[in-house]
């Protein structure tokens, strides 16, 4: 195996090591160093064959290091002591890991409203608004206008979890309306039944 291949195999790995360790967290809410850990050395032997058995809490440590200086979890005070949590970027990271980039899953019946997501991000922040375009898009947003955009289901979890993990506030806005003006192409993009004019 060549080079390349070795380093994307190694961040693959790294890639699904993390994953496991936010889904670990994720799916108790809060949990102990002391479970999170363990967890996280269990995975490595299949992830890491040629790794030595030595090096296993490090790697695990490092990882797990690596969630926390990113934002992703964090340590919170509790009646049990010092327990770990995903933080709002940590929950958006993991429903990314989970999904795939993927569209959400639409319902089986639709209720004839359209959420509208609109942003104003300013120019400082030109990287985080590309950011947010690309997730819009991975859910299956449609583009409607300039920073303008539109999907037929709830979504308002997510965009919640997006808009705390990004850190904005007001810069973006949801909204479900009844209606939008001339919606034909968006009932055809969405395969959602034409009104009859």
């Amino acid at each position: 195996m060549g080079e390349l291949e070795q380093r994307s195999k190694k961040r693959r790995r790294t890639r699904f090591l993390k994953h496991a360790l936010l889904a670990t967290v994720g799916s108790a809410g809060l949990l102990s160093l002391a479970v999170v850990a363990p967890n996280a050395v269990q995975l490595l032997p299949k992830l890491f064959p040629s790794l030595k058995r030595k090096y296993y809490k490090s790697v695990a440590k490092r990882t797990l290091a690596s969630l926390i200086s990113s934002g992703l979890v964090e340590f919170r005070k509790t009646d049990r002591g010092k327990m770990l949590a995903l933080t709002p970027k940590g929950q958006l990271q993991l429903f990314n890991f989970e999904n795939n980039g993927e569209p959400l899953k639409p319902p089986k019946r639709w209720d004839g409203k359209f959420r509208v997501v609109i942003f104003d991000i300013k120019e400082n922040r030109r990287n985080d608004r590309t950011r947010v375009r690309d997730f819009l898009r991975g859910l299956g947003f449609l583009h409607l206008q300039h920073s303008v955009w539109v999907y037929p289901y709830p979504c308002e979890e997510i965009l919640t979890m997006m808009k705390a993990g990004f850190h904005f506030g007001k810069d973006i806005l949801y909204m479900i309306a009844d209606e939008i003006e001339y919606d034909k192409p968006v009932r055809e993009y969405f395969n959602l039944p034409i009104r009859k004019e």
